[in-house]
């Protein structure tokens, strides 16, 4: 199963070092599954998105995923990729980028044929053959359908999928520069929220988060004296803060560090999917590491 990871300090900025994949002071035993790809998504001061990433296909890409990275923003994003549709190439790894956006989802979404008619033109802002860029094009567009309404767009684009086409899940993290976007439907796989104080729940120490597979690790000092807020694919320490969103959730946190939510998506899928519905290959990569 993928693994999303975001985090916000805004309006601060915040040094944090990631390791993508087999960290080597992780303490977590490591997965027995290669990822298909990973990246690391983030803004620079003057708010232009940085996207390194990589499929692991070859030796120069896992040490590329290997290494640490020490980035500086007020928003970030990881990704670690089991493909269940298209190869492993760049284009093909998240997270992505569109007008000045970064998206990075976790599930499976079919009827692509359709959803590329739906978006007609709009299929130019795809470079890849995953149904996660795809579904991010329709972000976009409702987006700007809606007067640059993120939420709104989010909610508008998950609704036509969630009526049009087969569905098995619809995970996304989203991020501008000061903001954030979390969405879980429906209930196929768990997405967690921690409203983190500065120091952690002890008040006194700084970020440092392990994925249950080892394959993601997040570390920054910073965060001993700066709030944030953190959504992940699991609880990534002990802290009991962590909170499993609901089906159906829509997670904004704003440029205040705010976070508001609210069951967005209500219903069910009209053409839910189940792992057994699934290609080969798209099923091996839903299942849990």
């Amino acid at each position: 199963m993928c693994r999303l990871f975001g985090l916000i300090s805004s309006p601060h900025r915040t040094h944090a070092t990631f390791w993508l994949l087999d960290a080597p002071d992780s303490l977590s035993a490591q997965s027995h599954r290669e990822p298909d790809g990973t990246g690391l998504g983030y803004f620079d001061a003057d708010g232009t998105p940085q996207v390194h990433k990589a499929p692991i296909a070859a030796y120069e890409d896992r040490a590329f995923a290997q290494e640490a990275r020490e980035v500086e923003s007020a928003t970030f994003l990881a990704h670690i990729r089991y493909a269940s549709t298209g190869g492993l190439d760049v284009r093909n790894t998240h997270p992505f980028v569109q007008e000045g956006r970064l998206f990075a989802h976790n599930g499976v979404i079919e009827g692509l044929d359709a959803l590329d008619r739906h978006l007609g033109e709009d299929l130019s802002l795809v470079h890849g053959d995953t149904d996660s860029e795809r579904f991010f094009a329709l972000i976009t567009r409702e987006t700007t359908a809606h007067g640059g309404d993120v939420s709104a767009g989010l909610v508008s684009a998950a609704r036509w999928v969630a009526e049009h086409l087969p569905l098995y899940a619809l995970n996304v993290i989203l991020i501008t520069a000061h903001e954030l976007w979390a969405l879980r439907y429906p209930a196929t796989h768990e997405l967690y929220v921690l409203r983190r104080p500065a120091g952690g729940q002890h008040g006194t120490r700084h970020l440092d988060h392990v994925g249950r597979d080892g394959h993601l690790r997040v570390r920054s000092a910073r965060l001993g004296a700066l709030a944030s807020v953190v959504v992940a694919s699991e609880p990534m320490d002990e802290n009991p803060l962590w909170r499993l969103m609901d089906p159906g959730e829509l997670l904004h946190v704003g440029p205040d560090l705010h976070p508001t939510s609210h069951i967005a998506l209500p219903d069910p899928p009209a053409r839910p999917l189940a792992l057994a519905d699934l290609a080969p290959t798209a099923a091996a990569s839903q299942q849990p590491a």
